[in-house]
C-alpha cells in the first residue's frame, strides 16, 4: 500500500508550482495584465493538447462503461457537493445577500484538473488520464447550469452554451478519433509537436493559479481567514463529502479507471475556477477567497491522508 509520505511527496510539487505562482506575482515577473492572454494560451492551446496527448490511442476508454458512467459521475459529484454546502451553509447562518450562494458555489466544486491530473499520472499511469477528461465533462457541466444557477440565477440554457469551449470541442473529436481507431494513425512528426505543448498545460496552469491567489493573499492577508466560512468549508470539502466519494467508489457499479478518478478527486481542494465566475456574477468575492485558501492550505496535509485511505479501502 502506498505510504502517507510517499503521497505527500506527490502531492507536495502540485503546490510548489502554485507557490512559483504567487513568487512571480510578488516580484512582478508574472504581471496581472499578462493574466489573461496566458490563460487563453492555456484553456485554449495547451489543455486540448494535453487531450489529444492522451485520449485518441487510449485503450480504457473504449470500455463502455467508462464513457457512459464517467460524465455522469462528474455532474453527479459536482451537483452534490454545490447542493450540501447550500444546505451547510444555511446551518452556517449565511443567507442570500451575505455569501450563501458564493459559500455553496466555492466549497461545493472540488479541483477537478490542475491538481488532479498531475496525481492520476503520478498514481494511476498516463493512460488514467483519458478516462479523467470525459469525467470532466459532466463536472463542468454541472458547474455552468446547477452551479451557475446557484451563484447568480442564469438560465440553463446559457449555462450549457457555455460548454462549447475549445477542450470540450477536443475531447469531442478525441473520443471519435479513439472509437474508430483513427488515433493510432496520427503522423508522429504531430504527435511530437502535441506532446511538447501538453507537457506544458498543467505547469502553467498551476503558476497561473497560485498568481491568481497571490493578488488576495499578497493584499490583506488578515482578512482571509475567518472562523466559519474557512473552517466550515474544510469540514465539508475536505471531511464530509470525502467520505462520500470513497463510499461511491467503492461500492459503485464503476470500472477500475472511473473508481481510480473518483478516489483521487475525493480529497481534492476547492477549485480555483469560482474564484473568477464569483468575480464575473458579482458574488462575495471574500467568501470565495477564503474558502480556496483555507480548502488548499488543509489539502496539503489532508489530501495525501484521504488518498491512502481510499486506495486501502475502496482499491487499486
Amino acid at each position: 500500500m502506498t505510504s502517507y509520505g510517499q503521497i505527500l511527496l506527490l502531492v507536495i510539487p502540485v503546490f510548489a508550482l502554485m507557490g512559483l505562482g504567487v513568487l512571480a506575482r510578488r516580484i512582478n515577473w508574472l504581471t496581472e495584465e499578462a493574466d489573461a492572454s496566458l490563460l487563453k494560451l492555456v484553456v485554449n492551446l495547451l489543455y486540448p493538447c494535453l487531450i489529444l496527448d492522451h485520449v485518441p490511442a487510449n485503450a480504457a476508454l473504449q470500455v463502455p462503461a467508462n464513457l457512459a458512467w464517467a460524465p455522469l459521475v462528474g455532474f453527479g459529484t459536482m451537483a452534490l457537493g454545490i447542493g450540501v454546502c447550500y444546505y451547510a451553509g444555511r446551518l452556517l447562518g449565511f443567507t442570500v445577500g451575505t455569501g450563501l450562494r458564493t459559500f455553496a458555489f466555492t466549497a461545493g466544486i472540488y479541483n477537478y484538473s490542475y491538481v488532479t491530473i498531475p496525481l492520476m499520472t503520478a498514481i494511476f499511469g498516463q493512460d488514467s488520464l483519458g478516462v479523467l477528461f470525459v469525467h470532466n465533462v459532466g463536472a463542468e457541466a454541472a458547474i455552468f447550469t446547477v452551479g451557475v444557477l446557484v451563484l447568480a440565477g442564469e438560465s440553463w440554457s446559457a449555462g450549457w452554451r457555455r460548454l462549447v469551449n475549445a477542450p470540450v470541442v477536443t475531447l469531442v473529436i478525441a473520443v471519435a478519433l479513439n472509437l474508430t481507431g483513427l488515433g493510432t494513425h496520427i503522423p508522429g512528426v504531430l504527435l511530437t509537436v502535441i506532446h511538447s505543448l501538453a507537457v506544458c498545460a498543467i505547469p502553467m496552469g498551476l503558476v497561473l493559479c497560485g498568481a491568481t491567489v497571490a493578488e488576495h493573499l499578497l493584499g490583506r492577508p488578515a482578512d482571509l481567514f475567518e472562523a466559519r466560512t474557512s473552517l466550515g468549508a474544510v469540514a465539508l470539502r475536505l471531511g464530509l463529502l470525502p467520505v462520500v466519494f470513497l463510499v461511491l467508489a467503492k461500492y459503485g457499479p464503476f470500472p477500475a479507471d472511473l473508481r481510480h478518478v473518483v478516489i483521487v478527486q475525493a480529497g481534492m481542494p476547492a477549485a480555483f475556477l469560482p474564484l473568477v465566475l464569483v468575480k464575473y456574477y458579482g458574488g462575495h468575492q471574500l467568501t470565495a477567497v477564503r474558502v480556496v485558501l483555507a480548502t488548499v492550505a488543509a489539502s496539503i496535509l489532508l489530501l495525501p491522508w484521504w488518498l491512502q485511505t481510499g486506495l486501502a479501502w475502496a482499491g487499486r
